[in-house]
């Protein structure tokens, strides 16, 4: 049984396969895709993947990821492909790479934090505890973060 493709082929922009089921909406989010755009955005969920059971795919028509946005998407889907896509081709493979420190890439969600502090011009350290499941505490306070309430802490 041939299996029908659910999304055409885009000309030029970027492709994101392997993220996880029921996450795309948030890494448009985190991206700032998700309104007022006028290039079209692809958008498949909750497909099969042998490698994970379930995913969901990003296609981004006319916009090229930037190694800080590749950074962000690591804290949603650290296993994440992306392909960026020239004349119907894949052009170039890029890595989301976790790493074992985020710097500058969310605020940590703790209120009395060092960091929270105006006067303390700190850059924003999250270090990586554990990488499956996805553990991050910040480096000043070491409170635990919670993945939920950093979507919402990106900077």
């Amino acid at each position: 049984m041939s299996e029908m493709r659910r999304v055409t082929a885009i000309n030029n922009g970027t492709v994101i396969d392997h993220i996880p089921s029921g996450s795309a909406m948030g890494v448009l989010r985190m991206l700032g895709l998700d309104g007022g755009r006028s290039s079209p955005i692809s958008l498949v969920m909750n497909v099969p993947s042998s490698k994970h059971g379930r995913k969901d795919i990003i296609k981004v028509e006319d916009r090229e990821l930037t190694q800080d946005e590749l950074d962000r998407l690591a804290l949603i889907a650290p296993h994440a492909n992306v392909a960026i896509i020239r004349s119907y081709a894949v052009a170039e493979k890029r890595t989301v790479d976790l790493g074992k420190e985020l710097v500058n890439i969310a605020r940590c969600t703790f209120t009395n934090c060092i960091t929270q502090n105006s006067r303390e011009p700190l850059d924003h350290r999250l270090k990586v505890v554990k990488s499956d499941p996805l553990e991050v505490r910040c480096r000043y306070c070491g409170r635990p973060q919670e993945m939920s309430d950093l979507a919402n802490n990106l900077i």
